[in-house]
Parts: C-alpha cells; structure tokens; sequence
C-alpha cells in the first residue's frame, strides 16, 4: 500500500485571506498541534522580513519532532542563505523553490521569459540541493503552463536534485477526470517523475479541490498539499477520512492519527477563527511551555536552553545574570519552573533606562458599564495621554498605552499570580510582547493587580524602545 503524504499548508496561507490571520505564538502552537497529528510535512511562511522570519523558523525547526518543516524560497537566490540558517537545525528540512510556470505569470509575476526562468529553476535547485537533501520544486500555475514547457521545467529540476515535485491547479478551474488525465500525462513524458515524489496542490474555486487531490492520487501522486483550516484549498480533515475510509480502494494510506483529528481540527480552527488582535492588545490565548525544570546544579547553557526554549534570545551576560537568580531560588526551592523563569527573566535580564514611565492612570468599570482607561505616560518630560474602551480594565488599560505608543506589539503572554495572602496581598504580573521576532519580558508588583499589569506592560516596552534605539 502506498503511503500518501499529507502537506499542511494553513501557515502558508495565514495573512493571504482576510479570513484569518496567525501570531507568532500560534504559529508555534499550530505546528506542534500537526506534529502531533501525524502530518507529514508542514509548510511555514513564506519569507517577509529576513530577521523575523529566521526566528520563527529557527523556533519552528526546534518544536517540531516527526515532521518535515518546509521553508518556500520563492525564486530569490538571497531567501536561500536566510531560510537554511534557521532550517539546517530542523529534524527533517526542506527547501521549496515556487516557480511560476504558466506564461501570463512568468511574464508578469516574475518578469522572465520561458529560457530565463528554465536557468533560475536549474539555479535555485542547485543552489537548494547544495545545502540540503530533500528539495521540492512547486510548479505554480502549472495546469495553465504550456505542457513541452512545463516538462522541461520538471525534467531540469529533477536533474538539478529534486526530490519532490509539485503540480498546482491555481486557477482551481480543472474536474478531477481532467486533473487526474494531467497528472497521468506528466508521469508519461517525464518517466524520471517516478524516481521521485509528485505533489499535487489544489485550488477550491469549484468545490472540487478534495475530488481532483483523490483523482491524482489514484493516477500516482504522493502527496497532497491540503490546510487544517481550509481556504480554498484541501482540506486536510477531508483528505484523512477519505484514505482512512476508502484508501484500500486506491490502495493508498498516510500517517494522521485518525482518532486525534476531530480535537486537533477544532483546536486549530478556534485559532484561526479568533480575530483578538482587531480589538484586544491580547494576540492570543495559547501557552505551553512544557516540563521546564532547573535546579541548583544547571550551568549557564542549560539556563539559557530553557530560556531559548520560553522563545527569549538574550546576551551571555543577561544569561548569566539569570542563572545566578535562578541558582538563588533553586537554593530555596529545589527547581525553578517556567513560570518562575519567565519572572526571573523579567526582572533580572535587560535592565534598560525607562523611556516611558507612569505618571497617573483612571480606570473605571462596571458590570453595567464597558471599561475605560485614561492613561498618563512621561517621555523625555512630556506628558503623553491616552483614552480607551476595552474588555476589562486591563484590557482598557493596555489599549490606551498602545494609543500613546502608536503601535501594536504582539502580547505573546500574560502572567498574573498572587505572591502574598491576605488583605494586602501582593499580586504579581508578567507580560511578555514580541517585538520584530524577539520577545521581550517586565514584571510588575502591586497590591492593586491593574496596577501590577500597567507596572509590567511599561516594562517590556521600555526594553522594547531601547532596543529599538540601538538599532
């Protein structure tokens, strides 16, 4: 029986549609979610902004066990350094070369003539394949491509060294007999197909992108690029019950943990579904930080391992302010969890001068009425105000200091915990904001726990404008 390979690509088409959109911590969460799964491969981001992009796929690339993490390089030579930096630690990588292959979007996408973009496919593979084994070369468009081109295109990328190739019906516009007649023509004037893998991708302008991925299956294709959240595209829950169904009828089956769909799917959708960011600083509601466990006899690269595995990048020397405060309470209680890292680094890493600091703030609330924060901010002398509504006085609060800022940084994580009993009880909160990638850490501490938030929202964001200062 032949093993189909189930490609995810639901990260890849986060920020293309309206529909949905993903943080950083998601994203992180969603691939552990179709790890988990029995995904073969996963498909992440195309690359935007290279220092973003390098960590997240560098976080990816650690979060990730079993399956294939796959990095797009589009047909820019420069995304190929960039990408492999950050993928070369992955378990299973994978580089993609996406070429257009049809003449309008050669022309006009691209701005290369067919003999051009024949040399760019034999370069980029080359250049991929130098680096790393498994290569794949996406052939966009490809349905609408001239066929003598289009088999030029596979039988030059199969000798530069792909090992995958995928077929994609963009235009959406093909029925599975017609899908399924392509994919038998180009296993017959390209024999060396069978050498490798063929991919198939989909589009769902017909409703018909589930039938034309079995049809190709049928006809030989071994892989199927689908999304757990679909967006014109297979769907991979569809994809799952119909080889587990009906795959002996087709003589074919692939690695999803049938009995884990229906919860994962709906765990990913809720992600997906949740548009937080149009009216909350709270991006998401995703943590997970595993068994983190130090102790007393941890040396500096352990503590700066769990630090890196919270998603911190910090200097040797705030790594070793840490691990002398992480010795301090593992003296007194054993081991140090997440949790007390994450204050730990707050309060201990990257103590910068304060460019915004508190001057006054009013918060008022109700069960009958929504909350509002009038919030007074000091930078460089002057008194800077901010006025919102929100869902919660913390939640007002935070909107009125990004109204001052005038910017919205992604609120990877929010902490709260009290640190005394009684009346005058201390609380505690960490708040943890994703600044070009990095993620950067304040702690405040109050009896009043608005206060506490404000206290460590300010911060993380004067470490955040410090840095931003340097650069």
């Amino acid at each position: 029986m032949r093993n189909i390979r189930i490609v995810d690509m639901t990260m890849r088409q986060s920020g293309k549609s309206a529909n949905f959109s993903l943080s950083f911590r998601e994203k992180i969460e969603l691939v552990k979610h179709l790890d988990k799964l029995g995904v073969s491969v996963i498909e992440v981001s195309p690359i935007t902004n290279p220092k973003i992009d390098r960590l997240l796929i560098k976080s990816i690339s650690s979060a990730v066990k079993e399956s294939i993490v796959a990095v797009s390089v589009g047909i820019q030579e420069e995304n190929i350094a960039v990408a492999w930096g950050a993928l070369e630690e992955a378990r299973h990588p994978r580089l993609q070369v996406v070429s257009p292959v049809s003449a309008v979007q050669m022309e006009y996408l691209a701005g290369k003539k067919p003999a051009a973009m024949l040399e760019t496919i034999q370069k980029m593979i080359e250049s991929c394949a130098a680096l790393c084994s498994d290569v794949e070369l996406i052939a966009d468009d490809a349905t609408r491509a001239d066929p003598a081109f289009l088999y030029e295109a596979i039988r030059i990328a199969i000798g530069a060294g792909a090992k995958t190739v995928t077929l994609c019906d963009t235009a959406g516009t093909m029925m599975p007999d017609q899908f399924g007649a392509f994919v038998q023509a180009a296993y017959e004037n390209v024999p060396e197909l069978r050498e490798i893998n063929l991919g198939v991708a989909c589009s769902n302008e017909l409703s018909m992108a589930d039938s034309c991925a079995i049809a190709a299956i049928r006809c030989g294709a071994a892989e199927i690029k689908c999304a757990a959240y679909c967006v014109n595209s297979v769907s991979l829950a569809n994809m799952a019950k119909i080889i587990s169904a009906k795959g002996s009828y087709f003589d074919a089956a692939c690695t999803i943990r049938y009995t884990q769909l229906h919860r994962i799917m709906e765990q990913i959708a809720w992600m997906c579904r949740t548009d937080r960011s149009a009216t909350s600083p709270f991006d998401n509601g995703v943590q997970d930080n595993g068994n983190l466990n130090l102790t007393v006899h941890d040396d500096l690269s352990a503590v700066m391992k769990a630090v890196e595995k919270l998603g911190y990048d910090l200097s040797e020397e705030d790594g070793a302010k840490v691990l002398e405060a992480v010795r301090r309470v593992a003296e007194r209680k054993e081991s140090v969890g997440a949790k007390e890292l994450d204050a730990i680094v707050a309060s201990a890493a990257m103590q910068v001068p304060p460019t915004f600091r508190l001057d006054t703030y009013v918060i008022n609330t109700g069960n009958t009425i929504n909350a509002t924060a009038h919030m007074k901010l000091i930078k460089a002398g002057t008194v800077l105000e901010g006025i919102s509504v929100g869902d919660g006085p913390i939640d007002a609060a935070l909107l009125a200091i990004e109204q001052i800022v005038g910017h919205h940084y992604e609120l990877d994580d929010f902490q709260v915990q009290a640190v005394t009993e009684g009346r005058e009880a201390m609380g505690e909160s960490i708040v943890k904001l994703r600044s070009n990638g990095k993620l950067f850490s304040g702690r405040g501490i109050s009896t009043d726990i608005v206060g506490a938030s404000i206290h460590a929202y300010i911060s993380a964001l004067n470490k955040i404008a410090y840095e931003e200062s340097m650069t």
